[in-house]
């Protein structure tokens, strides 16, 4: 990924071998790199499991939280999601003091290897998965995230600041976007389950297009479902949002005060993508798209 930022940790595949063999033995096997990501780089193991490393310090808790909270909430999901098979300890006598999982490999792409129109053959079971993630409140310990799931009007000084700074194209009609979300009531039901990162990259997708795995929980936390539903925009042209809303409003009466906030945090997303890495790149170019998409609603 060469929008990643730089790594804290030295990660490669030498190292990932070590690791397996050192605690897991019994399921070493070949092992390639496969992703180098923002948090964390992904090596396949074998033909049926992946490693998954921090390569940023701040990824460490993030680890901590998705071997904490994935086991629990994949029994209730009907997408796959990478629940650790196992854990690894941080491992300091191979220069390596983090923790790590081995979870489960989903054969398939990036959905940022796909157009949005192919993406849309996805949007019912991304719909499926964001009402079954939401459908229990959260528990009081989920893990916190000041920048997801957090009322809206947190991101406000943010977002103004962005659309002010002349690197964001259509920076008035943007901002009455933005107005709008604030204007939205609040929400005011209970904290519930997000991914908190829920974009194309983080979707795989068989050649189809068919959802085959949400993965990279990192950004896990309970709060506002209009984080998640931000997706709506994220991911998919106007054609299959349509398909989205109509879901979610069918299954958990999703009102349109939560679809204002929603593409409100579509904009707190995108903008920040474009201001940092400009219009191009893997993701600036979907940041890009995504601004156009919250302008057309």
């Amino acid at each position: 990924m060469t929008d990643a930022p730089p790594a804290d940790f030295h990660v490669d595949e030498a190292l990932a071998a070590r690791l397996v063999a050192a605690q897991h033995p019994d399921l070493a096997g070949q092992v390639r790199l496969v992703a180098n990501g923002w948090d964390n780089a992904i090596f396949r193991l074998g033909d049926r499991y992946a490693v998954r490393m921090p390569r940023r310090e701040v990824a460490v808790g993030l680890m901590w939280n998705e071997q904490r909270w994935l086991p629990e909430l994949a029994p209730r999901l009907r997408v796959p999601v990478p629940a650790p098979v196992r854990h690894g300890r941080p491992a300091p006598e191979l220069g390596y003091d983090v923790p790590w999982s081995i979870v489960p490999w989903f054969a398939g792409e990036s959905g940022l290897a796909f157009d949005v129109e192919t993406r849309g053959v996805a949007v019912n079971s991304l719909a499926a998965f964001v009402a079954d993630l939401g459908a229990v409140p959260a528990p009081a310990d989920a893990p916190a995230n000041a920048y997801r799931g957090v009322p809206i009007a947190n991101r406000d000084a943010h977002v103004r600041a962005r659309l002010a700074g002349g690197r964001i194209p259509d920076a008035a009609r943007l901002l009455a976007v933005w107005e709008r979300a604030l204007a939205a009531s609040p929400w005011s039901g209970p904290r519930v389950w997000l991914h908190g990162d829920l974009h194309p990259a983080n979707l795989v997708l068989g050649p189809s297009g068919a959802l085959a795995a949400v993965v990279d929980f990192g950004d896990m936390t309970a709060g506002d479902p209009a984080t998640d539903l931000a997706t709506a925009w994220l991911t998919f042209d106007a054609r299959a949002r349509r398909v989205f809303r109509a879901e979610l409003e069918a299954v958990r009466g999703v009102d349109e005060a939560t679809w204002d906030r929603a593409r409100g945090w579509a904009l707190v997303i995108a903008s920040a993508v474009v201001e940092q890495q400009g219009p191009s790149g893997v993701f600036g170019r979907v940041a890009s798209y995504v601004l156009e998409q919250v302008l057309r609603d």
